[in-house]
């Protein structure tokens, strides 16, 4: 059965996203998990752990400044500890923290704005040793996810044992409730619509930051809280992957991939595409058609019990497609866990999962994505899906076609029809009376007389 995807608003005569039991079930697993820990407390001061446990958000400005935190005792509630005039907006509007009792201000050291000799550090660490102390704690372990050094050192100078904690976020993490799952679906979907925006504009002349500015616009319309990026990459500069949009122009016959990373309602994407800008060279087919098989294949084991190791066994080495090692080529063929945060458990990569596999679990959500590049030694494929994990497979929930390479940009026509759709990049080598192989070097390049044909006489009716 398809995952359901609904309209945003909230209606009385259809369930959708219930955000009563998306508050309640992340919290319960979250303290399920801390239970089974040897932690007395989780310290967190990652937004998106403190929007786990807490469900608050003030906005992605707040996204990198290490300033709210939250903690929580075992067998208790959450205390919020939050950005100024925000605590007070908590209290008024999030009775789910039980007004000023649970949503307190305060602020950790903004990155080191508020420099140690304020003494922010040591104020932080007596907060967090008082609610220890009230519950009995205080000889306990705190798991912490991400702290500045000197709240840390603050910590430990107040007698407080630190232990990792972000583990056991991820843990909690790592399955899906049917609200997330809803969520990131939905996410998914306004990408699958931003794809169809992007593919209608590709074309010569056209800049990679046009486009990113294209979908920014477009995510952010249909309610996206955060674009965090719009990775645009085209021409010469697929291969290697920059990781990184530019300036550049399109021109005719490139390749051109992206990857969409937005969050709607903090539940993020990743979803590659790759199109050719007018045609594409038979060697850009081919890398496509490379990497769609490695990741399908790599889709069809997916279900419960299989290991992250038995799926990066059928993906190819570093060595296989033009890298040294593993440590040079991580992440070209890779998989990551999707939630709250772009990579989440599990991690799926031939540098870590064979001596550290996973089992996949149902209920699970993650990405699968694949690179290969062409034999013109310049351009390159890459291709990523997102999925949920069923009781006995997969389902997919990126939607935007991507079986075939796909051709974006306006149809060109020349006097004896149709420019065909595979076609060299350079016009020389389509010229069958002169290249009749096509490309010299390039393997799998087409016969040249195959896409330029005959140049005998054309007669009235367009015949030679």
């Amino acid at each position: 059965m398809a995952i359901h995807t609904h309209g945003v608003m909230a209606v009385d005569w259809e369930e959708r996203v219930n955000f009563e039991r998306l508050r309640t079930e992340r919290l319960a697993r979250i303290k399920k998990v801390l239970a089974e820990s040897e932690a007395g407390a989780l310290l967190c001061f990652d937004m998106n752990n403190v929007r786990y446990i807490t469900s608050t958000h003030i906005g992605t400005w707040a996204q990198d400044k290490v300033a709210r935190f939250t903690l929580l005792p075992q067998n208790d509630e959450p205390i919020l500890w939050d950005f100024g005039s925000a605590a007070k907006h908590h209290q008024l509007y999030a009775p789910w923290l039980d007004g000023e009792k649970r949503s307190r201000p305060g602020v950790s050291m903004l990155r080191g704005t508020i420099s140690p000799e304020m003494g922010r550090a040591e104020k932080v660490a007596r907060w967090i040793k008082d609610e220890l102390d009230q519950r009995g704690l205080a000889g306990d372990p705190v798991a912490i996810d991400i702290v500045e050094p000197p709240v840390l050192f603050a910590l430990q100078k107040a007698g407080i044992t630190v232990i990792d904690g972000q583990q056991l976020m991820l843990e909690a993490r790592k399955i899906k409730t049917v609200d997330e799952i809803m969520l990131l679906t939905h996410a998914s979907s306004m990408v699958d619509a931003a794809y169809d925006q992007l593919y209608e504009k590709l074309r010569p002349g056209v800049r990679e930051n046009d486009l990113v500015g294209l979908v920014s616009d477009f995510l952010y319309r249909h309610g996206s809280e955060m674009v965090e990026g719009v990775n645009a990459i085209s021409g010469e500069r697929c291969n290697p992957h920059p990781h990184v949009a530019s300036d550049r122009m399109l021109r005719p016959g490139d390749p051109a991939y992206f990857d969409i990373l937005h969050s709607y309602m903090g539940y993020r994407t990743c979803y590659y595409r790759t199109f050719a800008v007018g045609s594409a060279s038979q060697a850009q087919v081919d890398a496509y058609a490379k990497c769609r098989d490695l990741l399908d294949h790599a889709i069809s084991l997916i279900k419960p019990g299989v290991t992250t190791a038995e799926v990066v066994s059928i993906w190819p080495k570093a060595q296989e497609f033009g890298f040294p090692d593993e440590e040079l080529a991580f992440a070209l063929q890779y998989g990551h866990g999707l939630g709250l945060n772009i990579w989440e458990k599990p991690i799926f990569s031939r540098l870590f999962s064979f001596d550290h596999p996973e089992v996949i679990e149902e209920g699970m959500v993650f990405a699968l994505e694949t690179f290969w590049p062409a034999s013109d030694g310049w351009s390159a494929a890459r291709i990523e899906e997102e999925l949920v994990v069923t009781k006995d497979g997969c389902e997919i929930i990126s939607r935007f076609p991507a079986e075939e390479l796909m051709v974006a940009g306006p149809k060109y026509y020349t006097a004896l029809g149709d420019l065909p759709g595979i076609r060299e990049t350079e016009s020389n080598y389509n010229n069958g009376r002169i290249f009749p192989g096509g490309k010299p070097g390039v393997p799998g390049a087409p016969s040249a007389a195959g896409v330029a044909g005959d140049a005998g006489a054309v007669g009235p009716d367009g015949k030679h």
